[in-house]
């Protein structure tokens, strides 16, 4: 059963060059290869899952041991986020096949997705997996190559600033990690998860303070904690749609998997968790608060993603057992219920030709079942009972009743608070794009949506007839395409960043891989039981620490 941990990194590298080898020319097989791959991927993560709740698992590449070898390590919480992770990328590209075969995109861009989009996956899957920190960096820098590709698909003047924007930001995160990984292992000639577990107990109190609060501050910012977020609302939403979901899905939750990583594995006690508590606050209430302030859907989500890590880190900055399987049960469900509204965003834009929540109207009667899709999720990032959100917040509010400090209470407050504050926001889109009256400058099925690039063109076309004393053309002079307030017409949803046709009928395919993301997350309602019961048994395991380092560094 060992020698099945490195497939889920090794799979999707493989495919990925067979992917580079098919190119344009066989479209087909490499779409074929993409969606194969994923789903063994999917297979081979269920069977570690189940496997991994009898011990851990390991196994150490070219039979090196601790601290020579690279070791991969597979146990309940690994598991679990790999079996979440798989799923959701493999829903997502379902629906990017979809959107691509609708807008017929068959050019290099489109090929080139398919490669950065498989390299992603293994980056995950290695993060997940990694026993040790220089691994883990790799990880990290393995999701920031195919992440830029994917940012800047199209070569969109948007896409290309957001996507600098991330690189930029990525980079100093990660140098602050390798001074970090440099520092450990200066400390103590080692990087392996397991033997730090053994050796930080002997260095100076300062030491293993500095080296946690550098990790954390490494992965705070991959997670998007207040206040290092500020980059997220302005990189994610100009990404297409597909991106933007597995990103705003997965690849935040990546950095709060490490926390849970570090802050049990390597750095038991809990020195940092007031700074963890507070933290998880300001991101709950700053984040939500500006969720509020939008009126772009996709910026409203970007808001709530940074609000709602704040639970996840309440039960991180907790410490305890129940504090840590609430939080394991709620990035699981925020994985999967966040990547569906960003793959609804998706819908909608093509429908109604935006996003702006004030230029859309009336999808209730006109599309019911993208309707059904949204608000299904919608009530459950809300926390409404029996969905998953409810559980798991009502599972970390009663871990922050049961540790009763003060801080823990305000956390408990501040929870309730941000609960109702994204209901709210939710019931606002609700209102406007679905059960108001379709406002008269909503986009008509077929009306083609320029992409940047058109929109800079007629701008320049505007400014050269003005020059010779013609008539300036004004957005409101293209009959038929919407205008964002203050002028500007609407990005286009295309993969590659081309002008595509609104539709009232979205392609079947990207409907059922929204669908289906749909019906993972109610999943989570119906296996509430078993769910509940394996979180708390991997929260027990992270804590006791024993049977991991044991599993790593038996003979």
């Amino acid at each position: 059963m060992n020698a099945l941990v490195p497939l889920p990194v090794l799979l999707p590298l493989f495919a990925t060059g067979l992917s580079l080898a098919a190119g344009i020319r066989l479209k087909r097989f490499q779409r074929f290869i993409s969606v194969a791959v994923l789903t063994a991927v999917v297979v081979i993560s269920v069977v570690l899952m189940i496997a991994a709740d009898d011990g851990p698992l390991s196994v150490h590449l070219g039979d090196f041991a601790p601290p020579l070898g690279i070791t991969l390590v597979a146990d309940r919480l690994s598991g679990l986020m790999l079996t979440v992770s798989s799923l959701v990328t493999l829903c997502v590209l379902v629906y990017s096949l979809g959107q691509g075969m609708a807008d017929k995109d068959e050019e290099t861009p489109l090929a080139v997705f398919h490669p950065a989009y498989l390299i992603l996956v293994a980056g995950i899957a290695c993060t997940f997996l990694a026993g040790d920190l220089m691994n883990l960096f790799v990880g990290f820098e393995i999701m920031l190559v195919s992440s830029f590709v994917l940012l800047t698909l199209g070569g969109t003047g948007p896409r290309i600033r957001a996507g600098s924007t991330y690189v930029i930001i990525s980079l100093l995160s990660s140098m602050i990690f390798l001074v970090a990984i440099a520092i450990t292992y200066a400390a103590t000639g080692t990087v392996n998860f397991a033997q730090l577990a053994e050796r930080f107990d002997d260095l100076p109190l300062g030491v293993t303070t500095l080296i946690q609060a550098m990790l954390l501050t490494v992965f705070g910012i991959k997670a998007a904690v207040f206040p290092v977020a500020a980059w997220l609302p302005d990189s994610y939403p100009t990404a297409p749609a597909p991106v933007t979901a597995v990103f705003a899905g997965l690849l935040t939750k990546v950095g709060v998997y490490c926390m849970l990583r570090t802050e049990t594995l390597l750095f038991p006690g809990n020195r940092l968790g007031s700074l963890l508590l507070v933290v998880a606050l300001a991101s709950m209430i700053i984040g939500i608060l500006g969720a509020v302030a939008q009126t772009d859907l996709k910026r409203l989500l970007s808001f709530t993603l940074i609000s709602h890590i704040g639970y996840m880190v309440f039960g991180i900055g907790l410490a305890d057992r129940e504090g840590i399987a609430g939080a394991i049960v709620y990035v699981v469900h925020h994985i999967t219920v966040q990547t569906t509204l960003f793959l609804v965003a998706g819908l909608i834009e093509r429908r109604g030709g935006t996003t702006e929540l004030t230029r859309l109207g009336g999808m209730a009667r006109s599309a019911p079942l993208l309707s059904l899709l949204f608000f299904v999720p919608a009530m459950n990032i809300a926390g409404i009972p029996p969905f998953s959100g409810f559980i798991g917040k009502l599972a970390l509010m009663r871990a922050g009743v049961d540790n009763g400090s003060v801080l823990a209470w305000v956390l408990v407050g501040g929870s309730t608070l941000t609960s109702l504050l994204t209901l709210y926001v939710v019931v606002k889109v609700w209102n406007l794009a679905f059960w108001r009256s379709e406002p008269p400058g909503q986009a008509a099925e077929g009306t083609v949506m320029e992409s940047q690039e058109d929109d800079a063109d007629d701008a320049d076309d505007a400014d050269d007839e003005a020059d010779v004393g013609g008539p300036a053309v004004t957005p409101q002079d293209n009959q038929g395409i919407p205008v964002r307030p203050g002028g500007g017409q609407v990005v286009a949803t295309s993969i590659t960043g081309k002008a595509v046709t609104t539709t009232k009928r979205p392609p079947r395919t990207m409907l059922a891989a929204t669908a289906a993301t749909v019906v993972l997350g109610l999943s989570y309602t119906v296996l509430a039981g078993p769910l509940a019961a394996y979180t708390d048994r991997s929260a027990q395991e992270l804590l006791t620490r024993t049977p991991y380092i044991e599993e790593v560094l038996r003979p």
